[in-house]
């Protein structure tokens, strides 16, 4: 093979004899599996093509063997794990897509461009199925907002997903924003997107038919996010700053138009296959195109645009320059396809064609740079199975009695300070720099349960949500992945939806750590059984590993992103207390369990013991009966009880509703303060009208859910009685105010 090389590009013999692999991620194994393949040693291009194709990013080498634990498929699953997004069926010919994808590493190096390219793959991941994209979300993890640096942090990283999703013209409408030391350094800035489909519209990204064209789409490549792939599959050091050319920069303009292009392109039905250039770019997308086809693929890369004078194979094939898109059609098409493209003022430019010798060939200035088999790249990278170790401090916990703690007595500041506490407050300040409006199909926005988007021409809706609680995973791996999906379904169904399936994003640790594997592995278990229990399969989803600061790991944040279907927009739900004389009913048992409460961890200043358990049985008897209600017409409102447990779900009601509450409680021997912050599960507050309560009460007692009328939405203050005592008595105008207050309007 005749290899052109820059002059500054080492050869396949300086790579080998200086261990240059080894900069790309590469071990030494790996290395000698490479030239296996390849019956050679690799040169500069291919090395780096193997680097980032092998990469955690790409490849899921340490945690494929956890991912097939899950469960992919249902009767409403139309596409699982494989390609750009899962999709599920909800009648009428269509479909829902949905996504989520993690940008920590480039966010906590360059939080402005590392969000928006975020927002902006996960949406190209969307529409390069064929789907409309009508929704993001995002969830947010950032270290204690007293410091400089988080608050920089997470002012630009909202920027970012606000400047992204604002200019193309998708409302964010949901999400979360979690505060915790854990993330100091290594913010976790994970991003959904979900659109809409017609079942003949479903596209795949495969390199369909010998000899057909391949075309490049968007704009010209630079050298920004060179190595992006392998820059994500390594930990965060205080040489990662200098790693800023790792991070892409994007353009949401030029977005909006290789969407409406792409999406014309589809309706034209002449698309073979379509992909996005995401992590690892041009390399990627060709060699899994190609791939999934069983084909070949040559590429010319004088013929894709460039940006920058001088560019390199190797920097052309690893670039990750933003809005690009690769996509197969027969030759009788092109010209078709050309014209859509000129029309919008996209580039539009042949770059290879489809062959059937199964291997990526690379061709640069009329000599080959690259040849490489397509099975070894896509298929073939090794996949580890990493020991596992119990961690100490899980053993430690074990005994832990977390109700030992000195009882609260003021227990309305005890609830400001919940309130108060930037994970649990109003993220007003985030969602109102997002345009949630935009398309006017906007039900329900930020703010309760779940979002809510309308179906336009039909009476249904979708709502969706991003759920994890990292402490509880960190306390018990396995009940903190059955938490999470569950606090998702929850979710779903009090906003009046029946939960689909899921999409989810495994943020953990260094996987080479025992410990830390013990953990994936452990969340994985607990995910994976809520999933078949609750009815609602994993379609698709991402993995980011070594999320690592100078004290160790985050915590493990398996954030889980749910999508339920609102059969008749009558349904839609809302936390907000509606009127007065409403009567309150709780539904779940509350028992003594704080261990990783946000009470736990802001009054008393740890996060230790064991989480609440989680029965499946009971929470899916729990939604059943709660989504049935629902749609009998008998419930105002409903919110389900998670961080503050119980007088946090109190106080936000009254707060959305601009209304008091009357509550009287019987504390079942359990303490005040207990009773009130306890996050147990399995709950949720409902309320119906006066003339609906009776018939509410004796259809839940019928389905056997344990509930009890704990009183009425009445005056201008939340007022607690407990065994007929006065527990609390706070003015829901001053609540409101600590927990609009507590992020403020400007980070400073």
């Amino acid at each position: 093979m005749t290899q052109q090389l820059s002059a500054k590009e080492p050869t396949a013999e300086q790579i080998a004899e200086q261990q240059i692999y080894k900069q790309m991620g590469v071990s030494d194994s790996e290395y000698e599996l490479i030239c296996g393949f390849l019956g050679r040693k690799p040169n500069y291009t291919e090395i780096g093509v193997f680097s980032v194709m092998w990469s955690e990013h790409c490849a899921y080498k340490n945690s494929k063997p956890l991912l097939r634990r899950f469960p992919v498929d249902g009767p409403r699953v139309l596409m699982g794990p494989g390609e750009g997004a899962g999709i599920v069926d909800i009648g009428d010919n269509q479909a829902v897509v949905f996504k989520i994808e993690s940008h920590n590493h480039p966010s906590a190096v360059e939080p402005y461009q590392g969000a928006a390219t975020g927002v902006g793959g996960i949406i190209r991941d969307i529409f390069s199925m064929g789907a409309r994209p009508i929704a993001s979300l995002n969830s947010l993890r950032f270290g204690r907002l007293e410091s400089d640096r988080v608050k920089y942090l997470f002012e630009h990283v909202v920027s970012g997903i606000a400047g992204y999703g604002n200019c193309i013209g998708i409302p964010t409408v949901g999400g979360e924003v979690v505060f915790d030391e854990s993330y100091e350094g290594n913010p976790l800035v994970n991003a959904m997107c979900v659109g809409l489909i017609d079942h003949d519209k479903i596209q795949r990204g495969v390199a369909k038919g010998v000899g057909n064209p391949v075309f490049y789409v968007g704009p010209p490549t630079g050298r920004d996010g060179i190595h992006g792939a392998t820059f994500a599959s390594e930990e965060l050091t205080e040489e990662s700053e200098a790693k800023r050319t790792a991070v892409q920069v994007g353009d949401p303009f030029m977005e909006k138009l290789v969407m409406e292009a792409c999406l014309e392109l589809i309706d034209t039905g002449i698309v073979l296959g379509i992909q996005d250039m995401g992590a690892a770019g041009l390399t990627c997308s060709s060699a899994e195109m190609a791939s999934k086809a069983g084909n070949g693929l040559e590429l010319y890369l004088d013929q894709v645009p460039q940006r920058e004078e001088g560019m390199t194979a190797y920097e052309m094939m690893l670039s990750e320059s933003q809005e690009r898109m690769l996509f197969v059609v027969e030759p009788k098409d092109e010209a078709q396809a050309r014209e859509i493209f000129d029309r919008w003022g996209v580039i539009c430019a042949k770059v290879g064609k489809v062959t059937d010798d199964g291997r990526l060939k690379l061709y640069h200035h009329g000599e080959i740079v690259g040849d490489m088999p397509v099975t070894a790249l896509v298929d073939e990278c090794p996949i580890y199975n990493k020991p596992s170790t119990v961690p100490a401090y899980y053993t430690e916990n074990e005994n832990v009695d977390t109700t030992r703690y000195a009882e609260v007595k003021d227990l309305g500041a005890a609830l400001e300070q919940v309130l108060g506490s930037p994970s649990v407050a109003s993220k007003r300040w985030v969602y109102e720099q997002y345009d949630y409006m935009v398309r006017t199909s906007t039900a329900v926005r930020p703010g309760s349960d779940a979002a809510v988007v309308t179906v336009g021409g039909t009476r249904k809706a979708l709502a969706m949500t991003t759920d994890c609680n990292g402490r509880f995973v960190y306390l018990d791996p396995e009940v903190g992945g059955r938490i999470a999906v569950s606090e998702a379904a929850r979710n779903i169904v009090c906003s009046g939806a029946e939960p689909l399936a899921i999409t989810d994003n495994l943020n953990f640790g260094s996987p080479e750590k025992p410990d830390i594997f013990w953990q994936m592995e452990k969340a994985v278990d607990g995910m994976a059984e809520a999933c078949r229990v609750l009815e609602t399969p994993v379609i698709g989803g991402n993995v980011s590993l070594y999320n690592e600061n100078a004290k160790g790991a985050i915590y493990p944040t398996p954030v889980v992103g749910m999508v339920g279907l609102v059969h008749d927009v009558d349904h839609i739900t809302t936390q907000g207390f509606k009127q007065e004389g409403d009567v309150i009913f709780l539904l779940g048992e509350t028992k003594a369990e704080l261990g990783g409460s946000e009470f736990q961890a802001v009054v008393h200043g740890v996060t230790e013991g064991r989480p609440p358990v989680l029965d499946l049985d009971t929470e899916k008897k729990l939604l059943g009966t709660v989504l049935a209600s629902i749609q009998k017409g008998l419930v105002s409102s409903a919110h389900d009880l998670s961080e503050g447990g119980l007088a946090a779900a109190l106080a936000e009601s009254c707060i959305s509703g601009s209304v008091g509450a009357k509550i009287a409680l019987e504390s079942g021997g359990l303490r005040p303060d207990h009773l009130l912050f306890s996050e147990s599960q399995s709950r949720i507050l409902l309320t119906a009208s006066a003339d609906k309560a009776e018939e509410l009460e004796q259809y839940i007692a019928g389905q056997g859910v344990p509930a009890a009328v704990i009183g009425r939405v009445e005056g201008t203050s939340l007022e607690i009685e407990i065994n007929s005592v006065s527990a609390l008595n706070k003015p829901v105008e001053g609540l409101k105010q600590v927990w609009e207050e507590a992020i403020p309007c400007r980070m400073k």
